[in-house]
């Protein structure tokens, strides 16, 4: 039987670029975790953490060591796909995808689709002009992280649910949108926060993916860059998607803490990793779902791509 379509490499093997420098972003910013921190009561603090966003706290906890390299070379070893939010690596013969599935995977967020994922209609309240003004932002931009920052060295009288709503905000600016610290955010996702409940229980696992592929989208490789959203994770996934060199190189955690992003302490990058990878064997393609229509998360706007589809139909 003759193979279908496949994705060609985006770059030929052995002639992957050099990186010229260490990749920029913006999801470690210890004074602001310090400062959130010491700005809220210690029951606020844990509350928070023990939240379904507090995986993103208790991942700085770990002090994760970057790899710019191992980032840097697992990107060169992508396909060329049409897909905007799928990404796909050819380690030696097997292919390694990363997708809003192994996203969610890994972080355990919520990822469920909705419709304007990235512009909910919240109404502006008088509560939240009041609020915003505490923040010191002006009501039509959401925080910067620097304003979060500002704004936990004044909180200590406000009232309880609105320190939450600024530790909330926290983890919106500094991990899930994760750019530049004077970068305003968005105000229509910023917002949702008047109704902590409902703030906590959206699908900001889909937005921070989503945040973190629209940066990566057409990058140049070749050349040094930018890229906003929480992108450690992908250093996450190159340790789970090839486990002997997570095992040997990732630094695991005791005990195999979950979900999977707290099960390495990282490491710093390597120039010898690029000829590591070439040489793993055991590639941990994808989380296998019940039905292989799931393998395909919904995504408005999206273009098909049946070269990519087929890598799927093929395993």
């Amino acid at each position: 039987m003759d193979l279908p379509e496949l994705p060609k490499r985006l770059f030929t093997l052995g002639e992957e670029p050099e990186p010229v420098k260490s990749i920029l972003y913006h999801t470690d910013d210890t004074k602001l975790f310090t400062t959130i921190r010491g700005a809220l009561h210690p029951d606020e603090y844990h509350e928070l953490r023990d939240s379904k966003l507090g995986v993103f706290l208790k991942f700085k906890e770990l002090n994760f060591a970057w790899a710019s390299r191992l980032v840097y070379f697992m990107l060169c070893f992508k396909l060329d796909i049409k897909k905007k939010y799928e990404l796909w690596c050819l380690v030696g013969p097997q292919p390694a995808r990363f997708s809003l599935i192994e996203f969610e995977h890994l972080t355990s967020l919520n990822c469920d689709y909705v419709e304007n994922l990235e512009n909910p209609r919240c109404e502006v309240t008088e509560e939240t002009i009041a609020f915003w003004q505490l923040l010191g932002v002006g009501i039509d931009a959401g925080p910067t992280t620097e304003q979060i920052i500002a704004a936990c060295k004044r909180c200590s009288e406000w009232s309880r649910d609105d320190r939450m709503r600024l530790g909330y905000l926290a983890i919106f600016t500094g991990f899930i949108e994760g750019r530049k610290f004077s970068t305003v955010t968005r105000a229509s996702l910023a917002r949702l926060v008047m109704d902590l409940e409902e703030f906590e229980n959206y699908p900001w696992g889909r937005v921070a993916f989503k945040v973190l592929m629209d940066s990566l989208w057409n990058k140049d490789l070749t050349k040094s860059y930018n890229i906003d959203g929480f992108v450690q994770v992908i250093q996450v996934w190159v340790y789970y998607a090839l486990p002997e060199f997570g095992a040997e190189y990732g630094h695991p955690v005791q005990n195999k803490p979950s979900p999977p992003l707290l099960a390495y302490n990282g490491g710093k990058g390597r120039i010898f990793f690029k000829d590591s990878i070439r040489r793993q064997s055991v590639v941990l393609n994808f989380v296998k779902k019940k039905d292989i229509n799931e393998m395909w998360p919904k995504w408005d706007y999206d273009v098909e791509d049946k070269a990519a589809d087929h890598i799927v139909e093929v395993m």
